[in-house]
């Protein structure tokens, strides 16, 4: 798979993490990387025996996502850290919007990853970290046919019961996700403002629903 496809099917893996989680209070006692590693078995197993999604059925994804709730992933901080230090000048109601079209965007421009996804399995690297840490990197890689490809993702420890850890970004052959949103959304900004951002967000979602 290409560097394109990878960050199709990362943003998927980020987005559909709920898919398959039976269990979700599991997440509050499991390491940084035991979670990682099941996440992504269960995801990747749903991906493939379901026909939809393997058809690229946005809707469907946009379903499961939504009605999840993506309790594995802060996509408050996630967004907060794409739009940069804008975020702290915007609304609740901006940043609410922000969220809102941001997550529309990874998963309506992701979503036709799943199509692509057949025999790839992911392996989890031994965790470099202390017991202590309250911040991690789960560094992992993706085979299938071909060279393997690296895919990492960094969490959070989460205070309180039933927490555990979260997803706020990942890393695809070096380069993390949200940076890479994070120069779009800066020139956006600089030109048209938070509003403007959130118009554009708007059209770009707009537009991969007509695809859709």
């Amino acid at each position: 798979m290409n560097r394109r496809v990878l960050y199709r099917l990362a943003a998927a893996l980020v987005c559909s993490v709920a898919v398959g989680v039976a269990q979700p209070a599991l997440a509050a006692d499991e390491a940084a990387d035991v979670l990682i590693k099941r996440l992504s078995t269960e995801v990747l197993e749903s991906i493939k025996a379901d026909t939809a999604i393997k058809a690229g059925d946005t809707s469907r994804i946009i379903a499961l996502v939504d009605s999840k709730i993506m309790p594995n992933v802060n996509f408050q901080r996630m967004t907060a850290s794409a739009v940069g230090p804008a975020w702290r000048q915007a609304t609740p109601e901006q940043q609410k919007r922000l969220q809102e079209e941001f997550k529309t965007l990874l998963v309506r421009t992701y979503a036709g990853a799943l199509s692509e996804v057949s025999e790839q399995v992911i392996n989890v690297k031994p965790l470099r970290a202390a017991a202590e840490d309250k911040e991690v990197v789960v560094r992992t890689e993706v085979k299938g046919h071909g060279e393997a490809i690296q895919l990492d993702y960094r969490l959070e420890k989460t205070p309180g019961q039933g927490n555990g850890w979260k997803i706020y970004n990942l890393n695809v052959l070096g380069i993390w996700l949200v940076e890479t949103y994070k120069s779009q959304f800066a020139q956006e900004i600089t030109s048209k403002g938070i509003d403007g951002l959130i118009s554009t967000l708007v059209e770009r979602n707009k537009a991969g629903g007509k695809k859709g």
